[in-house]
């Protein structure tokens, strides 16, 4: 009689998919920040949507954003997940503005941006596998 090892592969290989699907949502989350960035800064140059092609813009990555959210919703914790996208929109969205379209960025917005950057970072680095087993 021989003995097999099937459950442990099934096990490694459940582990490995998981991860895998981790990364890929992280990506998925990472794009539909920038995504969201897109998207405040077209609701911005839209001027209460009376201009028609920044009006266009903002719908467009409106639908972006949710549909990719989503996406990455489907293996992150929403809180976590929600806060990450907003920081990186908020973030992202704030430093484009002052590009695009002539708004301040003072040095102690640029201060809070790094502090909201600071705790995007944070959470991820918490959401780990790692630090969500209490291992670190």
């Amino acid at each position: 009689m021989t003995t097999t090892n099937q459950p442990e592969t099934i096990r490694h290989e459940d582990t490995t998919a998981a991860a895998g699907a981790s990364r890929r949502a992280w990506i998925i989350l990472l794009i539909a920040g920038l995504v969201e960035i897109g998207y405040a800064v077209s609701v911005g140059g839209s001027k209460g949507f009376t201009d028609l092609g920044w009006s266009i813009s903002a719908a467009v990555f409106f639908f972006l954003t949710v549909f990719t959210l989503s996406l990455a919703l489907k293996n992150i914790d929403v809180g976590i997940g929600y806060a990450v996208w907003t920081g990186i929109g908020s973030s992202g969205a704030a430093v484009v503005s002052a590009f695009l379209l002539d708004q301040a960025l003072t040095p102690a917005r640029v201060f809070w941006l790094a502090v909201i950057i600071g705790g995007v970072v944070w959470l991820k680095l918490a959401s780990s596998p790692k630090y969500a087993s209490g291992q670190a």
